[in-house]
Protein backbone atom coordinates (compact mmCIF):
# COMPACT_ATOMS: atom_id res chain seq x y z
CA UNK A 1 0.00 0.00 0.00
CA UNK A 2 3.06 2.58 0.05
CA UNK A 3 3.15 3.12 3.68
CA UNK A 4 3.31 1.25 7.10
CA UNK A 5 -0.33 -0.22 6.66
CA UNK A 6 -1.06 -4.20 5.17
CA UNK A 7 -4.28 -4.69 3.33
CA UNK A 8 -4.52 -6.81 6.29
CA UNK A 9 -3.98 -4.36 8.90
CA UNK A 10 -7.68 -2.42 7.71
CA UNK A 11 -9.69 -5.10 5.88
CA UNK A 12 -12.16 -6.53 7.68
CA UNK A 13 -11.88 -9.04 11.06
CA UNK A 14 -13.72 -12.03 10.32
CA UNK A 15 -13.92 -13.48 13.78
CA UNK A 16 -13.65 -17.26 12.22
CA UNK A 17 -10.30 -16.36 10.48
CA UNK A 18 -8.96 -16.02 14.30
CA UNK A 19 -8.50 -17.57 17.78
CA UNK A 20 -8.77 -15.89 20.29
CA UNK A 21 -7.24 -15.56 23.94
CA UNK A 22 -8.44 -13.42 26.67
CA UNK A 23 -4.93 -11.50 28.77
CA UNK A 24 -6.37 -9.40 31.05
CA UNK A 25 -7.99 -6.36 31.75
CA UNK A 26 -6.03 -2.52 32.02
CA UNK A 27 -6.88 1.14 31.41
CA UNK A 28 -5.28 2.52 28.14
CA UNK A 29 -5.41 6.10 27.76
CA UNK A 30 -8.18 6.73 29.71
CA UNK A 31 -10.47 3.59 28.27
CA UNK A 32 -10.90 0.62 30.60
CA UNK A 33 -9.75 -2.20 27.95
CA UNK A 34 -10.09 -5.90 27.64
CA UNK A 35 -6.76 -6.98 26.24
CA UNK A 36 -6.68 -10.03 24.49
CA UNK A 37 -4.71 -12.27 21.50
CA UNK A 38 -5.70 -13.28 18.41
CA UNK A 39 -3.63 -15.87 16.12
CA UNK A 40 -4.82 -16.19 12.18
CA UNK A 41 -6.09 -19.80 12.22
CA UNK A 42 -4.85 -19.61 8.13
CA UNK A 43 -1.26 -18.86 9.02
CA UNK A 44 0.61 -19.26 6.14
CA UNK A 45 -1.54 -16.66 4.45
CA UNK A 46 -0.81 -14.19 7.54
CA UNK A 47 1.69 -11.54 7.41
CA UNK A 48 2.00 -11.89 11.49
CA UNK A 49 1.90 -14.47 14.35
CA UNK A 50 -0.29 -13.29 16.54
CA UNK A 51 -1.93 -9.36 17.40
CA UNK A 52 -2.51 -8.44 20.95
CA UNK A 53 -5.56 -5.77 20.53
CA UNK A 54 -6.93 -3.15 23.56
CA UNK A 55 -10.99 -2.93 23.38
CA UNK A 56 -12.35 -0.55 25.29
CA UNK A 57 -15.29 -2.41 27.32
CA UNK A 58 -17.67 0.84 27.18
CA UNK A 59 -18.44 0.74 23.25
CA UNK A 60 -16.10 -2.17 22.35
CA UNK A 61 -14.10 0.24 19.99
CA UNK A 62 -10.53 -0.61 19.08
CA UNK A 63 -7.94 1.17 20.95
CA UNK A 64 -4.34 -0.17 20.23
CA UNK A 65 -2.58 -3.52 18.54
CA UNK A 66 0.68 -4.71 18.49
CA UNK A 67 1.52 -6.92 15.43
CA UNK A 68 3.92 -9.53 15.61
CA UNK A 69 6.05 -10.69 12.71
CA UNK A 70 6.35 -14.64 11.90
CA UNK A 71 9.37 -14.83 13.82
CA UNK A 72 7.36 -13.54 16.89
CA UNK A 73 8.71 -10.25 17.24
CA UNK A 74 7.04 -7.08 17.81
CA UNK A 75 6.49 -5.60 14.14
CA UNK A 76 4.27 -2.41 14.32
CA UNK A 77 1.96 -0.33 16.97
CA UNK A 78 -1.56 1.20 15.57
CA UNK A 79 -3.31 3.42 17.51
CA UNK A 80 -6.66 4.57 16.96
CA UNK A 81 -8.55 7.71 18.30
CA UNK A 82 -10.72 10.43 17.87
CA UNK A 83 -13.86 8.33 17.78
CA UNK A 84 -17.03 9.98 17.20
CA UNK A 85 -20.47 8.79 16.73
CA UNK A 86 -22.68 9.25 13.58
CA UNK A 87 -26.37 8.75 13.44
CA UNK A 88 -26.30 7.81 17.22
CA UNK A 89 -25.53 4.19 15.88
CA UNK A 90 -21.76 3.61 14.05
CA UNK A 91 -18.71 4.93 15.80
CA UNK A 92 -15.89 5.57 13.56
CA UNK A 93 -12.37 7.08 14.18
CA UNK A 94 -10.86 10.08 12.84
CA UNK A 95 -7.19 8.61 12.95
CA UNK A 96 -5.14 5.46 13.01
CA UNK A 97 -1.44 5.95 13.42
CA UNK A 98 1.19 2.84 12.58
CA UNK A 99 4.25 2.77 14.03
CA UNK A 100 6.74 0.38 12.61
CA UNK A 101 9.41 -0.63 15.18
CA UNK A 102 11.85 -2.42 12.83
CA UNK A 103 12.03 0.28 10.24
CA UNK A 104 11.46 3.37 12.73
CA UNK A 105 8.83 4.57 9.90
CA UNK A 106 5.20 5.67 10.59
CA UNK A 107 1.64 6.29 8.62
CA UNK A 108 -1.03 8.58 10.11
CA UNK A 109 -4.53 7.43 8.22
CA UNK A 110 -6.91 10.92 8.94
CA UNK A 111 -10.62 9.92 8.20
CA UNK A 112 -13.56 12.70 7.81
CA UNK A 113 -16.19 13.21 5.85
CA UNK A 114 -18.03 10.36 6.30
CA UNK A 115 -21.19 9.63 4.88
CA UNK A 116 -24.08 7.19 5.61
CA UNK A 117 -27.35 5.98 4.40
CA UNK A 118 -26.46 7.61 1.11
CA UNK A 119 -29.17 5.56 -0.96
CA UNK A 120 -26.37 2.98 -2.48
CA UNK A 121 -28.14 -0.93 -2.78
CA UNK A 122 -26.51 -3.96 -2.99
CA UNK A 123 -27.64 -3.72 -6.76
CA UNK A 124 -25.23 -0.67 -6.92
CA UNK A 125 -22.30 -3.17 -6.40
CA UNK A 126 -23.14 -5.97 -8.69
CA UNK A 127 -20.86 -7.07 -12.02
CA UNK A 128 -22.65 -5.14 -14.14
CA UNK A 129 -23.53 -2.11 -12.09
CA UNK A 130 -19.39 -1.66 -11.41
CA UNK A 131 -18.55 -2.23 -15.27
CA UNK A 132 -20.62 0.93 -16.10
CA UNK A 133 -18.68 2.98 -13.81
CA UNK A 134 -15.45 2.63 -15.48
Amino acid sequence: MGSEFAYEDIASQEVEKYSYKHLREEVYQGHDCFVGESYPVDSKNSGYSKRISWVDKAEYRLQKVEFYDRKKSLLKTLTVSGYQQYLETYWRADSMHMINHQTGKSTTLLWKNYHFRTGLTDTDFNATSLKRVR
